[in-house]
């Protein structure tokens, strides 16, 4: 249970990955481990004692503990993520507990293929799951299928095309929905049916699959699948509330 007791964590490190996400390293000493996919929720307290949280996914495989990332997206109007992508400073202490779930969650030893699909911020928990596998030296096959707004708005760009470069039996496919660079090789629409059919593996396979995103984008993308022949019991989903189309 001592996961689910709040601990203060200090910020040792924070880079920005776009121009709305910051990604933000935390030590915390009592960390027990973590499996890739899961999350954690953060505690703000006010001066008037007024207390807000939120959750969020952590973006760092379990071979960094006792260091924590998350990676977060700033929502104009939120209460949370302006102060975490704003204000807060290297050495600055953030009260958290976690890890939590056990069910959105993949480990090396799970086997494969794999198959992730992201929409916007919903890149954070599977890159956890690309992190681990590549510090596990994992040759298990893997596909990422991504979706952002513009080439500006892909989190971990260069990091995404450092694994695949580097590792072997992953591939990853990006789709830019909104505006693309003239140079962009990639999708130039939503992910729909028949992005999926040229992506996925054949449901045959039965394929590993893990989609977080906004509601709506992981909804429609698990019955694209599903209209594919994927059975649902091999579709993982997890997705937050709608921040602009995917």
């Amino acid at each position: 249970m001592g996961r689910l007791t709040w601990q203060l964590g200090e910020v040792v490190d924070t880079w920005a990955e776009t121009p709305q996400t910051k990604s933000i390293v935390l030590s915390l000493p009592n960390w027990t481990g973590h499996r890739p996919g899961q999350h954690v929720d953060i505690r703000l307290t006010a001066e008037d004692g007024y207390q807000v949280e939120r959750s969020y996914s952590i973006a760092s495989p379990p071979e960094e503990a006792p260091r924590v990332t998350l990676t977060v997206e700033r929502i104009d109007d939120g209460e949370v993520s302006p102060y975490l992508t704003e204000e807060l400073r290297v050495g600055d202490r953030l009260e958290l507990r976690g890890p939590i779930g056990g069910y959105f969650v993949w480990e090396a030893q799970m086997g494969g293929p794999l198959l992730l699909i992201a929409g916007g911020s919903g890149i954070v928990p599977l890159m956890a799951m690309l992190r681990h596998r590549a510090a596990a030296a994992s040759t298990v096959p893997t596909r990422l299928l991504y979706s952002s707004r513009s080439f500006e708005d892909i989190i971990y760009r260069d990091e995404l095309d450092q694994l695949m470069k580097s590792s072997t039996m992953l591939e990853v496919a990006q789709t830019l929905t909104r505006t693309q660079p003239p140079d962009w090789a990639g999708y130039t629409r939503r992910i729909d049916h028949q992005m999926l059919r040229e992506v996925t593996w054949a449901a045959e396979q039965r394929p590993l699959t893990f989609i977080c995103g906004p509601t709506p984008f992981v909804e429609t993308t698990a019955a694209s699948l599903v209209a594919l022949g994927y059975q649902p019991g091999y579709i993982k989903t997890e997705r937050f509330g709608p921040t602009g189309a995917v």
